[in-house]
């Protein structure tokens, strides 16, 4: 049983990391039922909360929406486009300062922080005709 739990999970995987973007869980099922189709919807599910827990994958919480999952581990950012739904990382360095101005101010003892940025991508803009 574990065999198959480690294979199945190695599939949710490498569709984390094939996929363009980050993924929603449904997208990710979604993905390897393309391949795979006689894996269910529980086990894509399952496996995305257990690589989570592993820290081979990183769950990207999103407001007013479905979470996504990332292959990049190290803190950084994000950007939703208002238009399409997209989260894409953004190519700036993660501020671990922002959180030492928060504690100095607030009193409170951080233990991380997210950041998504919203606005419209390229594609989006360009529909819009910007």
């Amino acid at each position: 049983m574990e065999t198959r739990n480690t294979i199945q999970r190695a599939l949710v995987l490498e569709a984390v990391r094939r996929f363009a973007g980050h993924g929603t869980a449904e997208e990710l099922y979604q993905a390897v039922a393309q391949r795979y189709p006689h894996i269910s919807k529980g086990t894509v599910y399952r496996n995305l909360q257990r690589l989570c827990e592993l820290g081979e994958i990183r769950r990207v919480e999103v407001p007013d929406g479905a979470d996504r999952y990332d292959r990049i581990l190290e803190d950084h950012y994000h950007v939703r486009c208002d238009g399409c739904g997209r989260v894409s990382d953004v190519g700036m360095a993660y501020l671990p300062r922002l959180e030492e101005a928060v504690e100095d101010r607030h009193g409170f003892l951080l233990t991380g922080h997210t950041l998504l940025f919203r606005g419209l991508c390229p594609e989006c803009q360009r529909k819009r005709g910007r």
